[in-house]
């Protein structure tokens, strides 16, 4: 689906166009405008980066205002506000494509984008066949499409410590999880509801809330390659059923088949599959076996200290 969205590159003449009428205007009516234009979907529109904190029309129409700025083709007059330029009026009127090898001519652009190279010169410059061309990717786009990969690879280092840790440390390794995650009261309290049952394919035990007013029945299973299949977890929920439990959490490193999580969403128990990707993800998200190496602000203007009296 993000695919159907014009990168920002391709969205710079209609943003031209969009305030070829000579009137100032906000980004979001810009936005909105140019989302008319193109009679983008209510899915379309709703897309977010993997951040979540910004749609990719509404970043790319902002990246696509901020290079015609910076190429002198628009002008903002205040703050979040824009309008065309003489030089912006010409450019629609030769009727040229506009796009980043289009606005390389004009001088202040040029000293925009080296700049902006001098401040990712440390970037990798390694870039497989396959890979989609980064050009076409705002900046924010960039660095979210960066720190999904480096979570992608981390995922796969976490799986491949988890598979050489003994069976005592990795259920030590499901209780910190659970406890990061909200669940299981205190250290001392997970630590003693977890200890090994060998009863009826019961691997442990945590309470649900601090208070302990609901438990979750654990199974974890360290695969490499085996699949968990549909009479794993039917073995699973006739184990909760011997204790009268209604929740459960079924853990594997390896995937759960097709049959198996159909099953689950078949049964009146709530059983919660996690597979090794997600159980990588989940440690990453909370903290659990991985530190910060580091970290990079994205800052913007903090409007409040710019108010005049």
């Amino acid at each position: 689906m993000v695919e159907t969205i014009p990168s920002y590159e391709e969205m710079m003449p209609v943003v031209l166009k969009v305030l070829a009428d000579g009137q100032l205007k906000s980004l979001r009516q810009i936005t909105e405008e140019a989302s008319a234009a193109y009679g983008f979907t209510n899915e379309q529109l709703a897309l977010t980066l993997p951040s979540g904190k910004q749609t990719y029309v509404y970043s790319r129409v902002g990246w696509a205002k901020e290079y015609l700025v910076k190429a002198g083709l628009l002008e903002q007059p205040s703050r979040g506000i824009c309008s065309i330029t003489e030089r912006g009026r010409a450019t629609l009127r030769s009727n040229q494509k506009v796009n980043n090898q289009y606005l390389s001519q004009f001088d202040e652009f040029v000293q925009y984008k080296q700049m902006s190279n001098q401040a990712t010169s440390q970037s990798s410059k390694a870039k497989s066949s396959e890979t989609v061309d980064d050009s076409s990717l705002t900046p924010s786009e960039q660095i979210s499409k960066a720190f999904s990969a480096l979570n992608s690879a981390l995922a796969d280092e976490l799986l491949g410590q988890i598979h050489s840790v003994s069976p005592k440390f990795f259920e030590q390794l499901v209780v910190d999880l659970m406890l990061a995650m909200g669940y299981g009261g205190s250290q001392k309290d997970a630590g003693q509801a977890t200890q090994y049952t060998n009863d009826g394919g019961i691997d442990g035990i945590i309470k649900e809330d601090k208070l302990g007013l609901d438990s979750i029945y654990l199974q974890a299973k360290r695969y490499r390659d085996n699949t968990v299949g549909r009479p794993d977890i039917q073995a699973f929920a006739g184990a909760l059923d011997m204790h009268r439990a209604r929740k459960g959490v079924f853990i594997t490193t390896s995937s759960f088949s097709k049959d198996a999580r159909e099953f689950v969403s078949m049964i009146e128990k709530r059983i919660v599959l996690i597979d090794g990707r997600e159980l990588a993800a989940l440690m990453i998200e909370h903290n659990v076996g991985v530190s910060t190496r580091e970290l990079y602000a994205v800052k913007a203007i903090d409007s409040d200290y710019f108010l005049v009296d």
